[in-house]
């Protein structure tokens, strides 16, 4: 089998490609696979890393505050579009994956006009603008979450949840060993409760500076914090965790070993990313859901929803969280009921095997 997959310039849409990536290997290991995507972008670094071929499309998004910039945009779709056919007429795929972002218009587009059998999977509880745009022309499309038919014809949904880290996904084998790794790794007693806090791969400028200003907590309730701030806040907050002498306050721009940080996380705040929320789900750790407003039709909001109805989350939202986020920790982490309860309910959500069921919707639109 020869396959595209196509789309990124967020985690989001990356890992979830990769994943898939890694399924059809491991279920036909004979598989070719190609990516396709928007050059600048963060998959031209992420795929090669993970051992995969990229093509960059000269592709861009709208750019809704800086308006000029968009006079050059007619321009790049066309040429995206010119390349995408070339590539799909002279790789020859027996299928095309979509997973969302810029790149995967043109390539999905161009497929379709071929006759190659395509896919979408979307990540988000709110489709993108992509990926509504080629509903109608694709063969299949995958989804986590309920309800989709709001947008997608139903003959065409299946519900597979999205494809996560197989690292998170096998986090609870041997548990005990990974946490003796992680109280190592990160320097932190067993003893006391801690909180990870983590606002997507470019980080969160709300949610760091909710936790800048009220280092002081975590002192005086003797709270141990692993922090991931990206590399914009990094430099702020490392300064003042050192000016203020916070042994138990652990800085990060960027945590590698997520499964050890999630291991040892008694409560964990996060952003509302589709993806980040899939893992979650597998964690199974009470969780406060900040979702950003920099995202299109607030999808975030809408993810976070989804698991606030069913108790499995608590959401504080982005422009009330300098105030209220400290507030909803510190009901949580001293509430074992709620922790539980949290706990218990995001659990029942989560799906380890998307991926695998992925793979085998491939298979039947490709008749392999």
């Amino acid at each position: 089998m020869k396959a595209i997959i196509s789309g990124g310039g967020t985690g989001g849409h990356i890992f979830p490609a990769i994943a898939i990536a890694n399924a059809l290997k491991e279920q036909y290991s004979d598989c070719e696979i190609l990516f396709i995507g928007a050059k600048g972008k963060m998959e031209m670094q992420k795929v090669p890393q993970a051992g995969y071929q990229i093509i960059g499309l000269p592709i861009a998004g709208f750019q809704r505050k800086k308006l000029w910039k968009n006079f050059s945009l007619p321009f790049k779709v066309l040429y995206s579009t010119i390349k995408a056919r070339r590539i799909i007429k002279s790789y020859a795929p027996d299928v095309v994956i979509g997973v969302g972002g810029y790149a995967s218009g043109p390539t999905l587009a161009a497929a379709v006009a071929k006759g190659v059998p395509t896919l979408i999977q979307e990540q988000n509880s709110y489709p993108g603008v992509t990926n509504k745009m080629l509903a109608d022309k694709v063969n299949l499309i995958c989804v986590a979450y309920d309800k989709m038919d709001r947008w997608f014809d139903p003959k065409k949904i299946v519900f597979t949840g999205n494809p996560i880290r197989q690292v998170i996904a096998r986090l609870y084998e041997n548990i005990d060993e990974k946490k003796e790794k992680a109280l190592s790794t990160f320097g932190l007693s067993k003893d006391k409760k801690v909180v990870l806090v983590v606002g997507g791969s470019l980080g969160a400028l709300t949610i760091n500076e909710s936790i800048f200003s009220n280092l002081d907590y975590f002192e005086k309730n003797n709270i141990q914090l692993i922090w991931q701030t990206g590399k914009w806040f990094y430099d702020k907050a490392k300064e003042k965790v050192n000016q203020i002498q916070a042994s138990n306050i652990k800085v990060f721009d960027f945590i590698y070993e997520m499964d050890l940080a999630y291991s040892l996380a008694d409560v964990i705040i996060s952003r509302a990313g589709a993806i980040a929320i899939s893992e979650l789900c597998i964690v199974g750790k009470p969780c406060i859901l900040v979702p950003s407003p920099n995202v299109s039709e607030d999808h975030q909001t809408k993810n976070a929803n989804a698991l606030v109805t069913k108790q499995a989350a608590v959401m504080v939202k982005d422009i009330e969280a300098r105030e209220k986020l400290i507030t909803a920790l510190d009901e949580i982490i001293n509430d074992s009921g709620l922790q539980k309860e949290l706990s218990d309910n995001i659990k029942s959500m989560g799906i380890r095997s998307a991926d695998k069921r992925i793979v085998e919707e491939i298979a039947k639109i490709v008749k392999c």
